[in-house]
């Protein structure tokens, strides 16, 4: 991977990471398409990047974050995230297997959008409209919707836990706040489990070019992610997910088609 891939895929990973429209998916498309091979490093790389994005929020976020009066706060994050790991690292090797099948992500990608089409109208009354009102059971709740997007790579990771949070009458920007904190200790945790399997098994990539590489894509993915966080809020509050669903069924389609005909 060149500086200029790894920048090109750290801007996609960026602009879409808190979007509902899978950035794993659109990552493992756009290495496809530049013929990036789905090597270890790649794999890593993918997964690094998006703590980058993900640290956009603690900066935006950082009085909630760096408040230790709101200890609540901090256990709800914690109960949230439990499902996810546990069925993380029960599946890890389905997951690698899966992020190598781009006709798999491009049939989620479009099966996603058919169901945030009817979102909105599923999920109508939301009643809940401060984090201190999300009980712990809610809390777990929505956790456990992120789960679907461990399963299948392409369902996206913040449109699972938004719309875990919508069905939790959560309205639909303090869902996607909510789903911005559980998105931090998610992807920390499988950031130290994949550098961890990288040391242990291929540590020569995490040699000083392999580094620079990753901290290039990660400042990258910071950046974007800062203006794609502050995009989504405000197009939540007198929107909903339509638009995202009709775009992930045309992209969806589109693969399936070029995957058929050999083009990707």
């Amino acid at each position: 991977m060149t500086n200029v891939e790894a920048i090109v895929i750290a801007i996609i990973e960026g602009i879409t990471e808190f979007l509902p429209i899978s950035s794993t998916g659109h990552m493992v498309i756009a290495s496809s398409f530049m013929g990036i091979q789905e090597e270890a490093f790649t794999k890593l790389f993918e997964v690094v990047i998006q703590l980058g994005a993900i640290l956009s929020v603690v900066l935006l976020y950082w009085k909630k974050f760096f408040n230790i009066n709101r200890i609540g706060f901090y256990v709800k994050l914690l109960i949230a995230v439990i499902p996810a790991l546990i069925f993380g690292g029960l599946l890890k090797k389905h997951i690698d297997q899966v992020l190598e099948n781009p006709l798999f992500i491009a049939v989620v990608m479009l099966a996603g959008g058919i169901v945030l089409l009817f979102v909105d109208q599923w999920f109508k009354q939301a009643d809940i409209k401060d984090e201190e009102n999300i009980s712990n059971k809610k809390a777990l709740i929505i956790g456990s919707f992120q789960v679907l997007a461990v399963i299948f790579p392409g369902l996206s990771r913040s449109a699972a836990t938004i719309i875990g949070g919508m069905q939790q009458k959560l309205t639909r920007p303090l869902a996607a706040e909510f789903s911005f904190f559980l998105a931090v200790p998610t992807m920390m945790a499988a950031t130290v489990k994949s550098i961890y399997d990288i040391w242990k098994e291929e540590p020569e990539i995490l040699n000083s070019a392999g580094i620079q590489t990753l901290a290039v894509g990660s400042i990258v993915a910071f950046i974007v992610a800062l203006l794609a966080i502050r995009f989504l809020l405000k197009f939540l509050q007198h929107n909903g997910f339509r638009v995202f669903g009709w775009y992930r069924i045309a992209l969806g389609t589109i693969l399936i088609i070029l995957i058929g005909f050999k083009l990707v």
